[in-house]
């Protein structure tokens, strides 16, 4: 059968070309003089149980911004891996006075945002709501009532995301390569599983509350519209119950850097895309003296578009939509990182292109010097009026052992750093001869190029435990283009019934974000095709083509489609293009490959792939290349749950991924010979 569901994406992509602005890049603005910054000193006392509370009265708006921190170190979960997450899901979800609804109904009500982790809080509210807000946010960290089925909710909810992120080639990066960094069974090399979560009970919940969810070490930040002896009165009236735990916790497991630069790859063959990660660990923090030559090395290197990352690998070699670097001075996982998102075919190049731009950074020019100070600085101007960053500096103030004045005179310290303190700061911190270079990807497609660059290359599985490299199946001579076809003709329902086809109506829903999404799509012979993607009973996206000509509709405008997609369409003629692989010239049979780890058939058609199980012979997926308004990415496609709809076995189950975003579609209905002309009008 042939599928359409790659158009899926355009809805997500179109959007977006809709209502681009055309920027002008010509000319860079000339920054102006540093101006001088006075951030108000918070008003600070303490409760008896060890919390610091920090007012700045600002009454220039009629909010108030509450954040409450937490300075403590990672700690081990083990085998309830997973636990701490569970445990910040709960709070907000009732307390011993409130029950779960009753506590969300007076959020909404009072038009607030209140929101937990596993180390603080946030809340916004206006400040004429300022009293309730903040005695409900001390309600629920005071007085939380845990119970067996909200944990269980909170559990199935983080399965079914890590059943998401499974194939997902980024969450897979990220996830090893912290694994590796800091070794996968210490406080912060350690991630959740599927058996780390089911292991949490609600025991073990309360537990980490009573041990970890304490004031000890804590802080809380009140910035805006209110003033300080009446906000010290709610605070200590609101908090003074709740209880110090007195947890000592150990040491930090030690973690360094290796001694030679090496690749660590992790398989993912149904990666379109590889993520490229290079990265150390260092010692910076705030106070240090490198802390802004450090920042600007990081800017120069990759810290926005005009970066040098960006320059070479999107601009220069069109490897990716983006590449980026950051520095963290953080108290507990200090390091830096430099990333992006590359084509298979090119990622031993970028690989490349990323150590010769690290190689490099230790001579910047005077220009890029002083652009970075200028983007740096404005940065810093425009986080001012978020009260959440005057939240922020308070508590680094305190955690990160700041001098007096560090704030203050942030502008003036970026202006003071040299070229020299530069290149000393990249020495220190930036290890090209030290780094972990990590690559998620298809090792079939990446490997042999990456054995090129002269690194110790090493292979792990996506939970960061060390294998061999990957083999590639040899397929048996006697397999074609046509045995596979008829194989999957075979098992669909057989010549016959798949020749009775002509039109397939699809109705099927999934949900982004929390919403439903419903799907309509007809295909019929002569490549005719109308799909409609509603949410909230709205048109989100309307595509419709009548073998010649067609429009689509997004965002209330309707727009011609454009040729390259009619040609394509219009090429695509048979509703299962399977019935002429073997005479259309087009398609050409690449070998075996695992799909959902299961062994299939790999069919190319220019850049898009298909896929057939070696054992059953259905297809069990597909990736497409589509055009978006940032230019062409893949798509990948997964088929299961079959069913069989008048003789023919058809998907009831599809599942994308649009961009990292995974989306599943489950089908509601297929209707058979059912289209009409008037359906592609």
């Amino acid at each position: 059968m042939k599928y359409n569901f790659k158009y899926i994406a355009a809805a997500f992509l179109i959007s977006g070309a809709l209502s681009a602005q055309k920027i002008n890049r010509d000319e860079m603005p000339k920054p102006g003089p540093t101006p001088t910054i006075n951030i108000t000193k918070p008003k600070t006392f303490t409760l008896k149980n060890g919390m610091t509370v920090m007012v700045v009265e600002n009454n220039k708006l009629p909010r108030v911004n509450m954040s409450l921190t937490m300075d403590r170190p990672p700690i081990v979960e083990g085998n309830k891996a997973g636990l701490s997450q569970i445990m910040a899901d709960q709070l907000g979800s009732g307390t011993t006075t409130l029950t779960k609804d009753q506590f969300n109904k007076k959020i909404d009500f009072l038009g607030a945002n209140l929101d937990f982790s596993a180390t603080g809080a946030s809340a916004n509210t206006l400040s004429k709501y300022f009293p309730q807000v903040l005695g409900l946010m001390a309600d629920a960290i005071v007085n939380p009532k845990f119970s067996a089925s909200e944990v269980q909710n909170s559990k199935d909810r983080m399965i079914e995301g890590l059943k998401a992120d499974e194939k997902n080639a980024s969450s897979i990066a990220n996830r090893v390569s912290t694994a590796l960094t800091y070794g996968k069974n210490t406080s912060r090399g350690e991630f959740e599983t599927e058996s780390t979560i089911k292991n949490v009970q609600l025991a073990d919940v309360q537990d980490m509350y009573k041990k970890y969810y304490a004031p000890d070490n804590a802080y809380l930040v009140i910035v805006g519209d209110v003033k300080f002896n009446d906000a010290k009165k709610l605070i200590e009236k609101s908090f003074s119950n709740w209880n110090k735990a007195g947890t000592q916790f150990p040491a930090l497991e030690p973690a360094a850097n290796v001694a030679k630069t090496e690749i660590n790859v992790v398989d993912v063959p149904t990666a379109v895309q590889s993520v490229v990660m290079v990265g150390n660990i260092n010692n910076l923090k705030m106070n240090d003296p490198q802390y802004f030559p450090a920042m600007i090395a990081n800017y120069i290197l990759g810290g926005g578009g005009e970066s040098r990352l960006f320059m070479n690998l999107r601009e220069k070699n069109g490897f990716t939509y983006g590449a980026y670097s950051s520095m963290t001075a953080s108290k507990y996982t200090p390091g830096f990182t430099a990333n992006a998102s590359v084509r298979n075919e090119v990622t031993d190049k970028a690989v490349k292109e990323f150590m010769n731009e690290i190689k490099d950074i230790s001579t910047i020019k005077p220009d890029e010097l002083a652009n970075a100070k200028a983007k740096l600085k404005g940065d810093f101007i425009r986080s001012l009026e978020r009260p959440e960053t005057i939240a922020r500096f308070a508590v680094n103030e305190k955690v990160q052992n700041l001098p007096a004045g560090f704030y203050t005179n942030y502008l003036r310290s970026i202006d003071n750093v040299t070229a020299a303190q530069v290149s000393d700061a990249v020495k220190a911190n930036i290890l090209q001869n030290q780094s972990r270079i990590f690559v998620a990807g298809k090792a079939a497609d990446i490997a042999e190029g990456l054995d090129k660059l002269g690194y110790p290359v090493n292979y792990f599985d996506n939970e960061a435990n060390p294998v061999g490299k990957p083999s590639g199946k040899k397929l048996d001579p006697s397999i074609t283009l046509k045995t596979v076809a008829d194989k999957y003709i075979t098992a669909i329902g057989g010549l016959a019934a798949v020749q009775k086809v002509n039109s397939i109506t699809t109705d099927a829903s999934a949900k982004v974000q929390g919403m439903d999404v419903n799907m309509n799509m007809v295909q019929a012979r002569g490549g005719k095709m109308k799909m409609e993607l509603k949410m909230m009973g709205n048109t989100l996206q309307k595509m419709v083509f009548d073998g010649k000509d067609g429009y689509m509709e997004a965002q209330g405008q309707k727009t011609p489609l454009p040729d390259e997609m009619k040609k394509e369409l219009a090429a695509a003629s048979d509703l299962f293009p399977e019935l002429s692989f073997a005479t259309s010239g087009a398609y050409t049979l690449n070998g075996i490959e695992k799909i959902e780890n299961e062994d299939a058939y790999v069919v190319k058609k220019g850049s898009n792939s298909y896929f057939y199980s070696t054992k059953t012979g259905i297809k069990i997926g597909e990736i497409k290349m589509q055009k978006g308004p940032q230019g062409e990415m893949a798509i990948p496609t997964n088929f299961s749950d079959y069913k069989t709809v008048s003789g023919v076995l058809l998907p009831y189950k599809i599942s994308q991924n649009i961009g990292g975003m995974p989306l599943e579609f489950t089908v509601s209905s297929y209707q058979l010979n059912q289209a009409k002309d008037a359906d592609f009008k």
